[in-house]
């Protein structure tokens, strides 16, 4: 992923998302954005009974950029229940792209837990992003 000018894991951002204590899970995509091009969106699965706040949005952000840096801090953290995966588990982060930059979804029939897309979607459009 190509962010202003600078090139971007997506692997080191959601390995730094999982390196915080809150986080179970993460996946993160570049989704088009206006401004800049493209933009970091994170999805994420949090540890037990801890609940997703916009605080945790911004301590979240913040531990990217302290461990990655600044450039590389999520424009959008949506937080999810589960991540949609195969039946292999395999997360589906074309779904996470398509949400993300909001088009009709593609197939979910080789889904797992074709029932948690729609919850992700709700809570995409819901979520606020980084300006």
């Amino acid at each position: 992923m190509n962010i202003s000018g600078h090139r971007i894991s997506t692997l080191e951002v959601e390995s730094a998302l999982v390196d915080h204590p809150a986080v179970a899970e993460a996946a993160v995509i570049g989704r088009a954005d206006d401004r800049t091009g493209q933009a970091i969106a994170a999805f994420v699965t949090l540890r037990g009974d801890v609940e997703g706040d916009d605080e945790l949005i911004v301590v979240l952000r913040e531990h990217v950029a302290t461990k990655i840096g600044k450039i590389a801090r999520p424009a959008s953290i949506v937080f999810t229940p589960e991540l949609p995966k195969t039946r292999s588990g395999k997360i589906m982060r074309r779904l996470l792209k398509d949400i993300s930059e909001h088009r009709q979804l593609g197939d979910v029939t080789t889904l797992a837990n074709a029932d948690v897309v729609r919850e992700i979607a709700d809570r995409a459009t819901t979520q606020p992003t980084e300006e």
